[in-house]
C-alpha cells in the first residue's frame, strides 16, 4: 500500500511545537503519514509572552517526539528564526527557511508544501531572501488568521504580523485555515485516553503532556482540547476533505483585521473540515505503528 516516492507528496512542517498541546498531534501525524516524503521539521518561535526561548524549546520538543518514536537523528529538523521579522522588509535568516529555498528551488516536477502552524516568520523571510521562490511550484498552508471578512485577534498571527503581510501581498500559492474552523477539531479526555494513551510511549506522551498543558492554562473543569493544527495534515492528506473559498489575499493592519485592497492574488481559505477523517485517520495510523513495533 506504499506509494513510490515519485508520488509522495514533497511536505516542510514548520511548529511552535512547545507553544501548546495539539502540534505534537499533527508532528506525529505527519510522520506517521506514508504518502508524504517529509523532507524536515522547521522549529519556530511563538513570541515572548510565554517563552524568551521559544523557538529553542520548539526544536527540543520535536527531538523529544523524534525521541519517543526511536526516529531520533533520520528526520530533519532545522531551527527557525527565534524572533518575529523587524519589518515587511528585512528577512531574519535561519536554517529553517534556508531549508525552505533550497527545497522550493529544486528541480523536481512535485510540488512542495510547506505547513506553518504557527507565525509565517520562515516563510516571510524565504520569500524575501529569495524572491523566485513565489514563481515556483511552492503552496503554503497556515494554520492561522481570524474569521473572515473583517479577522481580528488570532494567535498564530500576532506573533508576527508583518511576516503575515509579506506572504499574503506574495505570488506563493496559498492555503489559510482560519480560527473558526481550526477550533472546531476537539477530543474528549475519554477519546484520547481510549484510542492513543496505550499507544506506547509517544502516545502516553501526547495524552499526559495534553492534560498537563490544560491543567496549567485552562480554568475550570474541562475534559477536552482542539487539535488545531491536524487539518494542516489533513488537507495535505486529501485537499478537498474541506470546503474552501478562493478569495483575494488580504492585507492585517495592527489590530490584525482583515484589509481587503483586492490587488493581491486569490488565496484558498477554508471554511471547514471533517474532523472525523483527520482524527482516525491519526488514530489508525498510531494504532498501526505500535502493531509494527516488535
Amino acid at each position: 500500500m506504499l506509494p513510490e516516492p515519485a508520488q509522495k507528496t514533497r511536505v516542510i512542517i514548520n511548529t511552535d511545537a512547545k507553544n501548546e498541546a495539539d502540534d505534537q498531534y499533527a508532528i506525529v501525524h505527519a510522520i506517521l503519514t506514508p504518502s508524504f516524503d517529509l523532507h524536515g521539521f522547521i522549529s519556530a518561535h511563538f513570541g515572548t509572552r510565554k517563552s524568551a526561548t521559544s523557538q529553542s524549546d520548539s526544536h527540543e520538543e520535536i527531538l523529544r517526539l523524534l525521541d519517543l518514536m526511536s526516529l531520533k537523528g533520520k528526520v530533519p529538523v532545522r531551527g527557525g528564526s527565534p524572533k518575529a521579522l523587524p519589518d515587511e522588509v528585512t528577512p531574519v535568516p535561519s536554517e529553517g527557511s534556508e531549508l525552505i529555498v533550497s527545497e522550493a528551488m529544486k528541480e523536481d516536477p512535485r510540488p512542495l508544501y510547506v505547513a506553518f502552524l504557527g507565525p509565517l516568520t520562515d516563510m516571510a523571510s524565504a520569500l524575501l531572501e529569495e524572491p523566485a521562490i513565489a514563481n515556483r511550484n511552492v503552496t503554503v498552508v497556515w494554520i492561522g488568521g481570524a474569521d473572515w471578512p473583517v479577522g481580528g485577534p488570532e494567535y498564530n498571527l500576532s506573533n508576527d504580523i508583518a511576516a503575515a503581510n509579506v506572504v499574503f501581498r506574495s505570488k506563493v500559492q496559498l492555503w489559510q485555515v482560519p480560527s473558526p474552523v481550526y477550533k472546531k477539531m476537539a477530543v474528549s479526555y475519554a477519546e484520547l485516553y481510549a484510542k492513543v494513551y496505550d499507544k506506547g510511549a509517544i502516545g502516553k506522551y501526547l495524552v499526559e503532556q495534553l492534560v498537563e498543558w490544560n491543567r496549567q492554562n485552562v480554568p475550570g473543569p474541562i475534559e477536552y482540547r482542539s487539535l488545531g493544527d491536524s487539518p494542516a495534515i489533513g488537507i495535505l492528506m486529501y485537499p478537498d476533505c474541506g470546503a474552501y473559498e478562493w478569495r483575494p489575499a488580504p492585507q492585517f493592519n495592527r489590530e490584525m483585521n482583515y484589509v481587503h485592497t483586492g490587488a493581491s492574488r486569490p488565496i484558498r481559505v477554508y471554511q471547514s473540515v471533517d474532523q472525523r477523517y483527520i482524527h482516525e485517520d491519526f488514530f489508525a495510523k498510531l494504532a498501526g505503528l505500535v502493531l509494527a513495533q516488535p
